[in-house]
C-alpha cells in the first residue's frame, strides 16, 4: 500500500501547529489526541451497534430528564476514562451527569484545561441508524494550577474556549475542531486507524440554501420566528430562494452540513420551553465557537452565544446559528 505523506494525521497536524509557538507545552495537542482516541473507540461500537446488545434504553434518566440510551452510557464512560488517564485534563463536565468530575491526582491537578462534552448528541436516532455525534469544548482553568479544579473553571462564557469541536459518526467518521487559528476537519481512515486531515481551513459560506428547524413546533415558536420561517419558504428565485428545509434531529449532523454547504440552524424558545431546550455549555457554546471561527454567527435571539456567562452546568438556551448573511437577515426579524 502506498501512503500519501502529503496528508497529515491528527497527531502530525497538532504537532506541526505546536511548532509555530516556541513556548507551547503540547498539552492541548495531547488533549486533542485523547479526544480522538475516545472517538475511535466510540466509532467502533457505533458501527457494530446493530450486532450487539448496545442499542436501546439503558433504563435510566439523565439530569436533562431524557431517557438514557445504552450507547450514551458507553460514550460517556469512554470520554471520562480516556481523559482521566491522560495528562492534560483537570476535570470534566458531561451532559449526562449531574455535576462536574474532578480528576484529583497530582498529574491532573497540574493540567491547564477542563473539558465539557455531550458524549452522544442525537441519541434518539441511535436505533434507526441515523448520523449521531459528540460535541466538546475546552477551557483554560481559572483556578490555581496544582490544586483540584473548581466549578468556576466550568462556568465560563464560550468566548473563553481554547478549542471546541465535534465528531460525527456518519457515512464516514469525522473529527472537526476549531482554535482561534481556524477550523480543520479530519476523516477517520479505517485502513490505518487514524484521523487524517481532509478538510483544511474550513470556512462557512456566507450564504446557503438550507434552513434547519423542527417544523412540528411551528405554532409554539415566537411570532417573529414564524415570520422568518415563512419568509424562507416564500422567497423567489431572484431573492435566492426558496430555502430548502433540512432537519435531521441530530444537531451535529445538521450543523456539519450547514458548516460545509452554508445554511442556518434554529432551535427557538417555545411556549413550553421559554428558556430554550439546548444546553449552553455542552451544545450551543462549542458550536458557536466553531461557526464563528469559520466566519458565521450565533445568537440566542438577543445576545451573542459566546458572551453568555452560564449560571449552572445545565443551563439551557435558544439557538440561532449559521451563515453570516442568513443570520443577519434573521436578525432583522428578531
Amino acid at each position: 500500500m502506498i501512503i500519501n505523506r502529503n496528508i497529515l494525521t491528527l497527531d502530525e497536524f497538532t504537532i506541526q501547529q505546536m511548532r509555530m509557538f516556541p513556548n507551547a507545552t503540547g498539552e492541548l495537542s495531547t488533549l486533542l489526541r485523547d479526544i480522538g482516541l475516545a472517538a475511535k473507540r466510540i466509532n467502533v461500537e457505533v458501527n457494530k451497534a446493530g450486532l450487539v446488545d448496545i442499542l436501546g434504553d439503558a433504563g435510566s434518566v439523565n439530569v436533562q430528564g431524557e431517557d438514557v440510551k445504552k450507547l450514551d452510557v458507553f460514550a460517556n464512560n469512554q470520554f471520562i476514562g480516556v481523559l482521566k488517564h491522560g495528562i492534560s485534563c483537570a476535570g470534566i463536565g458531561s451532559e449526562e451527569m449531574d455535576d462536574f468530575v474532578v480528576f484529583d491526582d497530582d498529574i491532573s491537578n497540574k493540567s491547564k484545561y477542563v473539558v465539557l462534552f455531550d458524549p452522544l448528541d442525537g441519541s434518539s436516532n441511535i436505533d434507526v441508524n441515523v448520523s449521531i455525534g459528540t460535541i466538546f469544548g475546552v477551557y483554560r482553568r481559572v483556578s490555581k494550577i496544582g490544586t483540584p479544579c473548581t466549578q468556576e473553571d466550568f462556568l465560563q462564557p464560550g468566548i473563553n474556549q481554547i478549542a471546541a469541536g465535534y465528531i460525527i459518526y456518519g457515512s464516514s467518521t469525522m473529527l472537526v475542531y476549531a482554535t482561534r487559528r481556524g477550523v480543520n476537519g479530519f476523516t477517520l481512515d479505517p485502513s490505518i486507524g487514524e484521523f487524517s486531515l481532509s478538510h483544511p481551513n474550513i470556512k462557512c459560506p456566507e450564504k446557503g440554501k438550507y434552513y434547519s428547524v423542527n417544523h412540528g413546533n411551528f405554532f409554539q415558536f415566537p411570532e417573529n420566528v414564524r415570520k422568518y420561517i415563512n419568509a424562507c419558504q416564500s422567497k423567489t428565485e431572484k431573492e435566492g430562494g426558496p430555502y430548502n428545509q433540512r432537519y435531521i434531529g441530530s444537531m451535529v449532523a445538521d450543523l456539519h452540513r450547514n458548516l460545509i454547504k452554508g445554511g442556518i440552524f434554529m432551535y427557538p424558545s417555545t411556549f413550553d420551553n421559554p428558556n430554550g431546550k439546548l444546553r449552553l455549555l455542552y451544545e450551543a457554546s462549542p458550536f458557536a465557537f466553531i461557526i464563528e471561527v469559520a466566519g458565521g454567527k450565533a445568537t440566542n435571539g438577543t445576545e451573542r452565544i459566546l458572551n453568555i456567562k452560564p449560571n449552572n452546568l445545565h443551563e439551557r438556551t435558544p439557538l440561532f446559528i449559521g451563515s453570516k448573511q442568513m443570520m443577519e437577515e434573521l436578525e432583522t426579524y428578531l
